[in-house]
């Protein structure tokens, strides 16, 4: 496989500013350069808002939003130190992995402004509030939350089309991030209600024309498909949408796991592989990126 090829449009969470994650940013940054890496984007996730929405880790470990906040600046400096230090062996883009709990349509918008990232990742991890993909546990009381597994998928594809309407993410990240912890997904995915919904937020993504990360982490939980899973990303196919494959690298071990799998799997389908770098797309939130 030809160096050109390694990218990762989300990845390089580092244990340095993210509480699930191990190792340091330079080291994993070292890696993707040893690995030989074209591109990577550092998309590290942003902090809570308030106490109430951190997840059972972060309270584990007495962490403060605004402990979270602080660390997050920290990132920034340090990231693009690293972009700077590394930059001719290897393009990296400082970005940031949004979340959706309540008072993102402000909190991301504010984060933009403050941190200029170079793109921004799109992420539906919270349902009402709660963090769904953190623990079968968690996934349970959000499925309880809305009355039903269905009735969770309707409210995650509404969730994401109402993200990306207002904040038009360069990268959706995870699209079919919801069947997680569900046996019987393939199944769910089906369903009528749903599909209309899957179809929406497609045509919102290809009408905005971002990019969608074919995240391979779930191949390394041991998933059977990545997220995007066959059908979907079928349709993304169909529609042209440009797929790019991400790690999302939580440490050293993830660096570029399963990427040669997920990047034959799109080169099988026909997608293009002369992968297109993402941008921070200006919306009426939030400005450009300065120069």
């Amino acid at each position: 496989m030809k160096p050109d090829n390694l990218v990762s449009v989300h990845g390089g969470h580092s244990g340095q500013f993210c509480d699930h994650a191990t190792d340091t940013l330079e080291d994993i940054v070292k890696l993707y350069i040893e690995k030989e890496f074209a591109w990577v984007g550092i998309t590290e996730h942003t902090p809570a808002i308030s106490g109430t929405l951190l997840d059972p880790g972060q309270k584990k470990a007495g962490l403060t939003s605004d402990g979270l906040l602080k660390n997050f600046e920290d990132y920034f400096v340090e990231c693009k130190r690293l972009k700077e230090k590394y930059k001719k062996e290897i393009q990296i883009f400082v970005a940031m992995e949004i979340e959706t709990y309540s008072g993102y349509e402000e909190f991301v918008p504010f984060l933009t402004e403050r941190f200029q990232p170079d793109y921004i990742v799109g992420s539906v991890h919270f349902i009402n509030d709660i963090c769904f993909d953190y623990s079968l546990q968690q996934y349970n009381m959000a499925v309880d939350s809305v009355g039903g597994i269905e009735n969770l998928y309707l409210h995650y594809f509404d969730q994401q089309y109402q993200m990306i309407k207002l904040l038009r993410p360069a990268v959706v990240g995870h699209f079919d991030l919801i069947r997680i912890f569900d046996p019987q997904y393939k199944e769910r995915l089906t369903k009528p209600e749903i599909m209309e919904r899957i179809e929406r937020n497609l045509s919102l993504i290809k009408e905005q024309d971002l990019i969608m990360d074919l995240n391979l982490r779930a191949l390394l939980k041991g998933a059977a498909e990545p997220y995007i899973s066959q059908p979907i990303l079928q349709r993304a196919r169909d529609l042209e949408i440009s797929v790019v494959p991400g790690d999302d690298s939580h440490g050293l071990s993830s660096v570029g796991a399963h990427l040669e799998e997920g990047i034959n799997l799109l080169k099988t389908m026909g997608f293009d592989t002369d992968w297109r770098k993402p941008v921070l797309i200006s919306s009426s939130r939030f400005p450009p990126a300065r120069e």
